[in-house]
């Protein structure tokens, strides 16, 4: 499925969407380039599951734990990861399936943990097409009827 948006706004309202429909166990990987709007979407997500507090990017703490929503979040950013050792240190398997939803930006680099059944997101620039513009290409979503 590909979704364009053309304002922080529109991103931020599909990732309030599909944290609405998010479920326990759902394991979302978010890639895109430095400032494609990466957070703006997750900000979006956290606030569809229920989350009032803020939400940053946890670059230099891997992940970020959100408990006050309708389900546990798990915000990874391990574009800082020097080893997939890292990863079990934290103890990656209890966040990614245990019962909250997770959210891993940079995925690609921790590729070879990552279970197959995970639902990809892709955010992409074309300047050509206006400085907020923004394509979403989500895979792996069961049912993507609810988000649109």
């Amino acid at each position: 499925m590909i979704i364009e948006t053309n304002s922080a706004r529109e991103t931020f309202a599909l990732g309030e969407k599909i944290g609405k429909s998010a479920l326990p166990g759902q394991i979302y990987t978010l890639s895109g380039d430095l400032g494609v709007g990466k957070t703006v979407f997750t900000q979006g997500v956290a606030k569809g599951i229920g989350i009032s507090e803020p939400v940053s990017s946890p670059t230099f703490t891997i992940v970020q734990e959100y408990e006050e929503g309708r389900m546990p979040f798990y915000h990874f950013d391990v574009y800082r990861i020097g080893d997939i050792e890292e990863m079990e240190e934290i103890g990656y398997d209890d966040y990614f399936f245990g019962e909250g939803i997770c959210l891993i930006e940079w995925a690609e680099l921790i590729q070879d943990i990552l279970p197959e059944k995970r639902i990809r997101v892709t955010i992409e620039k074309e300047p050509e097409r206006g400085f907020d513009y923004r394509k979403i290409t989500i895979e792996g979503l069961d049912d993507s009827r609810d988000i649109l």
